[in-house]
C-alpha cells in the first residue's frame, strides 16, 4: 500500500490514477502520524521549490518523510519531489531540502545550449544504471518531463536524459528513489516504473 503525500503542492489526481491502474491501492495523506502505516511513500509536486519545503515544514510531512526514509522505508520523489530529496535549491533564493540525497537544484538554462526552449517539456530517452525501478524496461525508453530547473552535484545518479546537454533524470541512494520525469504522464514505460517501485520494501 502506498501513501502519497498530500501538502497541497500539485494535481494528484493523474498520480493516483496510475497506481490504480496497476493494482496498486493509494491513499493521499495529509497528516504526518498516518504515514508510517504505508509500506512506501512518494512526493509528489509541482511548482516553486521555496513554497514547497516550506509546506512540507510547516506539516511535518518534510520531517517526518525523512524519519521513513533513514528508517529504510521505500520512498519516490517525483519531479519537484525529486528536487526536494536534496540538500538546496537555487530557484529564486536559496532553500534547504530534505537532504535525503546529495546535491543541489539549478536552472537548467546554466547547463543547455541556448535557443532551447525553457521549460523543457515533451518525451525524452533515458540512459541508466542498473536499478530496481529501471528492470523492466528498455535504454532509451522515452518518458514525460516538464521542468525548468534539474539537479546538479549529486553522486547518485541513475538515470540522464539529452537535451542539448545531459540532464539528470533519475537519482537513488538507500531506499530513496528520485524521478525527475513524470512517471504517471509516461504511458506504459511510465507504469512500468511505478509497478518496479511498488514491488520495493
Amino acid at each position: 500500500m502506498t501513501g502519497i503525500v498530500d501538502y497541497g503542492v500539485g494535481n494528484l489526481f493523474s498520480l493516483r490514477s496510475s497506481l490504480k491502474f496497476i493494482g496498486e491501492e493509494a491513499d493521499l495523506i495529509a497528516d504526518p502520524d498516518k504515514l508510517r502505516l504505508y509500506d512506501r511513500i512518494i512526493l509528489p509536486g509541482v511548482g516553486a521549490f521555496g513554497d514547497a519545503a516550506k509546506k512540507l515544514r510547516d506539516t511535518g510531512l518534510g520531517e517526518e518523510t525523512v524519519r521513513l526514509a533513514k528508517s529504510g522505508k521505500p520512498v519516490m520523489g517525483i519531479c519537484l519531489g525529486m528536487q526536494l530529496l536534496l540538500d538546496k535549491s537555487l530557484e529564486f533564493g536559496e532553500h534547504r531540502g530534505l537532504g535525503l540525497i546529495s546535491g543541489e537544484v539549478r536552472p537548467i538554462s546554466e547547463t543547455i545550449p541556448k535557443g532551447l526552449k525553457i521549460p523543457h517539456i515533451g518525451w525524452n530517452g533515458l540512459d541508466f544504471k542498473p536499478h530496481e525501478i529501471f528492470k523492466d524496461i528498455k535504454q532509451g525508453d522515452c518518458v514525460y518531463f516538464v521542468h525548468s530547473f534539474h539537479a546538479t552535484s549529486c553522486p547518485d545518479v541513475i538515470a540522464t536524459t539529452d537535451y542539448g546537454a545531459p540532464l539528470v533524470a533519475a537519482v537513488a541512494k538507500d531506499s530513496v528513489v528520485g524521478c525527475q520525469f513524470h512517471p504517471e504522464k509516461s504511458g506504459e514505460v511510465g507504469l512500468k516504473i511505478l509497478r518496479a517501485f511498488c514491488r520495493l520494501g
